[in-house]
């Protein structure tokens, strides 16, 4: 795989994740039900045994953002005194929250409360569809969209501005571990964090662009009234592959950022239309009674320890191994975007703001979804067991009177949003596979670019082909599980330079 000069392959970073992925490729191709079942094995062992670190490290993560923000290094300026940001706050905004939510937000967003509020937890003794199971639900879609995830991502992605920043070490996950272990973090042993975390985001990225191709494809089924199978889902993911690599050969200035507006926009108005046509006053007090109940449970229903474990795990612990596995990669992007701005700053736009458009969007998709399937009987989630999750959102709309023009904007939507998070993290992937990247000259070659777009898409297709979404949900959690151990230990760095104060993250570099 050729590369420019200036950017020679990091060959181990670069070759081993892509033989993995091509082996487990053919596996899954050749011995397709046998490597499901192991797939299975694999991912209910991490639940079970990785569970509870998962649970506790995404509590501790927003514990100690909080101790930062209130600490000395709160005042710190991403780069040093003098840097100049990237981008303005808006633009950067909306490039942090499309390369973090990609079509996760609208494929579980109104599919998801669906199953909350028709089979809670047995342990709460809640009725299905009662006012209680409606709480419920939307009490546990803030925990799974809002401040708990933005923890994950904020406390790598700060980490890393920090080293890469300030301290001026290399555009390397081993750089989040030299505060923590000084010249140890790097050699062989970052070498295997880079090999590890990349593989653990390219699972990630295919789980989530499997979703969206589900997405699309039911929803350009619903519009045109047709069955495509799998031919469809195949143009679905050549035209996203394509389009994510277009807007990435732009650059961040040009192509991420503002696909990232747009989509950003889009979003919002997706908000404004389902709060005026839907049923507003019942979803803002569900929503009220949903976050008063998030807030009084934060701590247990966290922690798993308020409901069954089979449920936890299956849902709560699930999500958290999903953002782990997008958490490595996706900060070094994040970390790159921070430059000119403070610590206090950046926990602002990376944890608060996100958050509060996640509630915001939980309040008027996920509410409008909760109250119209009490309203008629259930008849939305009846759409699930009929059509899967991928139909629930368009036949949301269609209840909120959207017609075609309204699915037709969704649609869009949803391909954009993927689309404009992926290249985000293809150019992080491709910059961690290279070497030579630095603030000056941060993008990996194209051609790098184009083999992990590729690689994705491919994935993501047979996961799609081979075990529909409970194929996408485990290979989330498979990503997850390393990419755990990563976290932790950056999040120990932060800790270190929050407890040393403004010189730790201004130290010299340590000499190899």
């Amino acid at each position: 795989m050729p590369a420019a000069s200036r950017h020679p392959l990091n060959r181990p970073v670069f070759f081993i994740p892509l033989a993995i992925l091509s082996i487990a490729l053919l596996l899954s191709v050749w011995q397709g039900a046998a490597f499901v079942a192991a797939e299975t094995a694999v991912n209910d062992w991490i639940l079970r045994r990785l569970g509870p670190l998962f649970a506790g490290a995404g509590v501790a993560f927003l514990a100690l953002l909080g101790a930062v923000a209130l600490s000395p290094l709160g005042r710190t300026i991403i780069g040093g005194a003098g840097a100049q940001p990237l981008l303005n706050r808006w633009r950067w905004f909306a490039v942090m929250l499309c390369t973090t939510i990609a079509t996760g937000i609208l494929f579980w967003g109104a599919a998801e409360p669906l199953f909350h509020l028709n089979a809670p937890p047995p342990m709460l003794g809640i009725e299905p569809g009662s006012d209680a199971a409606a709480a419920f639900a939307m009490s546990t879609m803030f925990l799974h969209w809002t401040l708990t995830p933005y923890g994950i991502y904020t406390v790598a992605a700060l980490a890393f501005a920090l080293v890469y920043y300030n301290r001026g070490e290399p555009f390397s996950l081993s750089s989040l571990f030299v505060p923590l272990l000084g010249h140890r973090a790097r050699g062989p042993v970052g070498t295997g964090i880079d090999i590890v975390c990349l593989y653990a985001l390219v699972a990630g990225m295919a789980a989530s662009m499997g979703a969206g191709i589900l997405a699309i494809a039911g929803g350009i089924e619903t519009l045109g009234g047709f069955v495509g199978g799998m031919p469809l889902r195949w143009a679905v993911a050549i035209l996203i592959v394509a389009s994510f690599l277009i807007s990435a050969a732009t650059g961040l200035q040009k192509g991420i950022a503002g696909l990232s507006v747009l989509n950003t926009w889009l979003f919002c108005a997706i908000i404004v239309f389902a709060l005026v046509v839907g049923p507003t006053a019942e979803t803002v007090g569900l929503s009220l009674r949903g976050g008063a109940e998030y807030f009084g449970t934060f701590i247990p229903r966290n922690l798993g320890l308020d409901v069954d474990g089979d449920w936890s795990r299956q849902w709560t612990i699930f999500y958290w191994g999903n953002w782990f596995a997008w958490a490595p990669v996706t900060a070094l992007f994040l970390g790159r975007l921070a430059v000119g701005y403070s610590v206090r700053e950046f926990i602002l736009m990376n944890l608060v703001l996100p958050s509060l458009f996640g509630a915001l969007w939980m309040t008027a998709i996920a509410g409008s979804a909760i109250v119209l399937d009490q309203q008629s009987g259930a008849s939305l989630y009846a759409v699930i067991a009929a059509k899967g999750p991928d139909s629930v959102l368009f036949r949301l709309f269609d209840a909120l009177g959207g017609g075609p023009a309204v699915t037709g904007l969704i649609l869009f939507t949803i391909f954009l949003s993927y689309v404009a998070g992926a290249d985000a993290n293809v150019s992080a992937m491709s910059a961690l596979s290279t070497r030579g990247i630095t603030p000056d000259a941060p993008e990996a070659p194209m051609a790098v670019q184009s083999v992990w777009g590729i690689a994705v898409g491919l994935v993501a297709v047979v996961l799609v082909a081979a075990s529909g979404i409970d194929g996408i949900r485990m290979m989330s959690v498979l990503g997850g599980a390393p990419a755990l151990f990563v976290i932790i230990g950056a999040a120990l760095s932060l800790a270190v330079m929050t407890v040393r104060g403004q010189r730790a993250a201004a130290a010299p570099v340590i000499a190899d």
